[in-house]
């Protein structure tokens, strides 16, 4: 055997089930069953992400690429009519049509798609950050040995808007429910907003998600103004009415716990914009409600 050449292999039949080890200078030590045992590399627990979406080309690109590690990617389309489900069958998505039934709805049958003992849901707009993607491989690591306890994990998710990341105040910081065990989580809420709920422990992520938010201003008031009519027609359906103090003074409290109580004034004007957008969205929202109301 030539200097520096990859030691040779001759297997052997011990009567007591040992092995083999190659040795320096090729040489080949036998393996007792009874004197050594070879050592065990648990495998990590398999892992589904999960996303909904329509007409979300400008973004899922990033999302899926940042999930790339992960045992499958779901993907619940509801009619997208761009490029979406072309990025989506690069990356080797299962990707399932389903008609726009609301983000609960959504998400609860994505979850039900998934096949792997976690789960974890991203938003098409949403990217997974090395540090957090690391964390989250560890911890299935650690899974697969049998010492996590925990059934979910909050995430902490960072905004970028207007040309910068929100560390700050303001929407910051922000934990979102995103990383649970399959058979234990599932989806709530009031549209359009909704969260999940796990039985059992809850733990926390030190690893950022990324959310690239609005892309400008007109963006962000287009969203808000979308955003408050469903939520307005969902509380409509379950006879809520519109009062003088959802009118006159919650969309003041949005405004003053976003900028006062959140710190939203540590990030200067864009703080105090967003504020003013959070009570905006208050505003609009219970202003329909109103408007459905008067319509019966």
């Amino acid at each position: 055997m030539g200097v520096g050449a990859p030691p040779s292999y001759k297997r052997q039949d011990l009567a007591g089930g040992g092995g083999i080890l190659p040795t320096p200078g090729g040489r080949v030590s036998l393996l007792s069953k009874n004197r050594c045992t070879p050592p065990i590399f648990p495998r990590m627990t398999g892992i589904s992400a999960f996303i909904v979406c329509k007409n979300e080309a400008a973004s899922i690109e990033r999302c899926l690429a940042s999930l790339s590690w992960c045992d499958e990617i779901v993907v619940v389309d509801s009619g997208s009519t761009d490029a979406t489900l072309e990025i989506c069958a690069r990356h080797n998505c299962r990707i399932t049509h389903r008609e726009w039934s609301g983000y609960v709805e959504q998400k609860s049958h994505a979850l039900s798609l998934c096949t792997q003992p976690w789960i974890f849901n991203l938003d098409a707009d949403e990217e997974v950050s090395p540090e957090l993607r690391d964390e989250i491989r560890s911890m299935l690591e650690r899974d697969g040995r049998g010492q996590v306890t925990e059934e979910g994990f909050e995430i902490l998710r960072v905004v970028f808007y207007l040309g910068r990341w929100w560390r700050r105040g303001g929407w910051h910081p922000e934990r979102r429910l995103r990383l649970a065990r399959r058979e234990r989580v599932t989806w709530h809420g009031e549209e359009p907003h909704e969260h999940a709920r796990v039985r059992g422990a809850v733990g926390r992520m030190r690893g950022e998600l990324r959310h690239y938010t609005y892309r400008d201003i007109a963006d962000h008031v287009a969203r808000l103004n979308a955003h408050s009519s469903v939520a307005a027609r969902a509380l409509h359906a379950k006879g809520v009415r519109a009062g003088l103090v959802d009118l006159l003074i919650k969309p003041k409290a949005r405004f003053l716990k976003f900028f006062f109580l959140r710190r939203g004034y540590r990030e200067g004007l864009p703080g105090l914009l967003v504020a003013c957008m959070e009570g905006f969205y208050v505003f609009l929202k219970y202003f329909k409600l109103w408007e459905l109301g008067r319509r019966g």
